[in-house]
């Protein structure tokens, strides 16, 4: 009896139906130009073909210039954020959690940061970068507010015919 009750049951609930995986469109809220009033600046460009690029500069008085490029790229087992601060080789973090206006990366391997997370509240994006837990645990955070709008992808000249580059990889 107790054997048909748990069949009957897992019948009732039908068959397992597996999510799709994120799709970079859902980061398009990223896009745009972003600033704050001590002259750090985050570009990003909207998804495209698989790809976001940005870039990030900070040129504080009395401090050496900083700048970074970023990508976010839709690969064949998710989504995946590349930092390469000063131009350095890029460091890879993986998408861990994803909502309507925030996203976390994570790369636990990686000194500093081990994650990055980003959220979006109204024309200001804040970025976290941060690494550890507890008392020892490291925090970056930024605040920028929207200097400029993102042009849509399907702005973005394209020869015909160019093939799908990114996508899939």
């Amino acid at each position: 009896m107790k054997a048909a009750a748990l069949v009957a049951g897992l019948l009732a609930a039908g068959p397992a139906v597996a999510e799709p995986p994120p799709a970079i469109e859902s980061l398009t809220w990223m896009c745009g130009a972003w600033g704050d009033p001590e002259a750090a600046t985050e570009v990003w460009m909207a998804p495209l073909d698989g790809l976001m690029l940005g870039v990030n500069r900070a040129a504080r008085p009395g401090q050496m210039p900083f700048f970074e490029f970023l990508r976010i790229e839709q690969r064949v087992d998710g989504i995946v954020f590349l930092a390469s601060p000063l131009g350095r080789e890029a460091v890879e973090f993986r998408l861990r959690e994803l909502g309507a206006e925030r996203v976390v990366f994570e790369n636990p391997e990686h000194d500093f940061p081990q994650r990055i997370a980003y959220r979006l509240d109204g024309d200001v994006l804040s970025a976290e970068a941060s690494a550890g837990d507890g008392e020892g645990r490291q925090v970056q955070t930024f605040r920028w507010q929207r200097r400029a709008a993102c042009a849509s992808a399907a702005d973005s000249p394209r020869p015909p015919g160019e093939p799908d580059g990114f996508r899939g990889r």
